[in-house]
């Protein structure tokens, strides 16, 4: 294998550049981006430092050029021919690979008024779209914000900081009611409404003007000078589907993430792939270390690794001084035992009808959660079946717990 082409500069597609230069690649290695920045972290873009909003490289371009790997920046991958092995670029080049990985991410769900979408807002996704959102946000300004995830929540806390007023409109019963447990999106809501955030649940817009003019299916109307959306996401397929790849919640890839074409592999927030341990269900991951972790064990398996991929999904968010952080997949879980800790946090575990612990979320003061969580990821990893009682009672450690099952 002599050349290798990455579609897609985000933090999946430079761990697989810079694992593959690390496990001793030394072949052609193309990387492309289709923005104008250095690649760049994406979870600071909702997470602005006291010093404002500013954009963190994931590697600078030195670094890669010293690397040798050729980074085409402001450059979109037009089309995937898997006949000849190349990828055309938009501005007419073809790349030549032996192996391609294809980690275009994922775009913002459209929202959209009947059969169109409005023109008054905005999405949180790029560093350009940060930019054009937070230059906006100041004190006393409006911001209306569709959509009760966790783009939307982590976008009310930085407005909240910078004293504008706040609305969020939710469609469904509860904020994250797909993402989280009951009990942890109610500490959530609570905490934002405490901080002045109005919460408008189970709501449905019918109209927005091109002034900002919100109205809801009550006939409330509201006043905005800022609407942005974030209703979810979508994972962009479109090359891999125009190149016959199967899609299936994503670019659908084998448990080494490589797809239905020996030469090609999907990693990151693109594709789906049966996980291991959970009786190989095909699940599609969005998270910052999930894109790491698969965007480097996609190298490996470009390589010749035939490891399955099973890394324990983790996933994490900031609200105000609040730390929630998950470890596994809840949705088949049959019984809930929750761990009360100090200062309010709490931990809840999620086990499966026969006992086995599937997955742990909790919520706390900063980062009181996250040795638990940890612990809770390696027994979710060892398929353990611990005590609810042991569980439950927070004055035993679950460390002694995953000693019993071998850790």
């Amino acid at each position: 294998m002599n050349r290798v082409v990455i579609i897609g500069a985000g933090e999946c597609g430079v761990r697989a550049a810079l694992a593959l230069r690390d496990q001793g690649f030394d072949g052609t290695l193309d990387l492309i981006h289709g923005e104008r920045h250095t690649p760049y972290e994406r979870p600071p873009l909702s997470k602005p430092n006291a010093d404002g909003l500013s954009l963190t490289p994931i590697i600078g371009a030195i670094d890669l050029a010293q690397k040798n790997i050729t980074l085409h920046r402001a450059l979109a991958a037009t089309a995937i021919d898997r006949t000849l092995q190349q990828v055309s670029l938009s501005n007419g080049e073809n790349l030549a690979y032996d192996r391609l990985l294809i980690a275009t991410g994922a775009t913002p769900r459209p929202f959209s008024l009947g059969s169109h979408e409005p023109p008054t807002h905005f999405y949180l996704r790029t560093y350009d779209d940060a930019v054009q959102i937070f230059e906006r946000l100041h004190k006393g300004s409006r911001l209306i914000i569709i959509g009760g995830g966790f783009i939307g929540l982590e976008l009310a806390v930085q407005a909240r900081l910078k004293e504008a007023h706040v609305t969020l409109i939710e469609s469904a019963p509860r904020l994250l009611g797909r993402a989280v447990p009951a009990e942890i999106a109610a500490v959530i809501e609570a905490r934002h409404r405490a901080e002045g955030v109005e919460v408008i649940c189970h709501a449905s817009i019918t109209d927005i003007t091109a002034l900002g003019t919100v109205t809801l299916h009550d006939g409330r109307v509201l006043e905005s000078d800022l609407i942005v959306a974030g209703i979810g996401s979508l994972p962009k397929t479109e090359l891999a589907e125009a190149a016959g790849l199967t899609i299936d919640n994503g670019i659908a890839v084998d448990r080494t993430l490589r797809t239905g074409d020996p030469f090609i592999f999907a990693a990151g927030d693109c594709c789906s792939f049966p996980h291991p341990l959970y009786d190989g269900k095909r699940i599609r991951i969005e998270s910052w270390r999930g894109a790491q972790e698969q965007g480097e064990h996609a190298a490996r398996a470009m390589l010749g690794s035939v490891d399955d991929y099973q890394a324990v999904p983790w996933f994490w968010s900031d609200q105000y001084e609040l730390g929630l952080q998950m470890a596994g997949l809840s949705g088949d879980a049959t019984q809930t035992v929750r761990r009360d800790l100090a200062d309010g946090c709490f931990i809840l575990f999620h086990l499966a009808e026969n006992g086995r612990l599937l997955a742990a979320s909790g919520i706390g003061l900063g980062n009181n959660v996250a040795r638990d969580i940890r612990l809770a990821e390696m027994l979710i990893a060892k398929r353990a079946h611990p005590d609810p009682a042991a569980l439950r009672d927070p004055a035993l450690k679950l460390k002694s717990l995953l000693a019993t099952h071998g850790g």
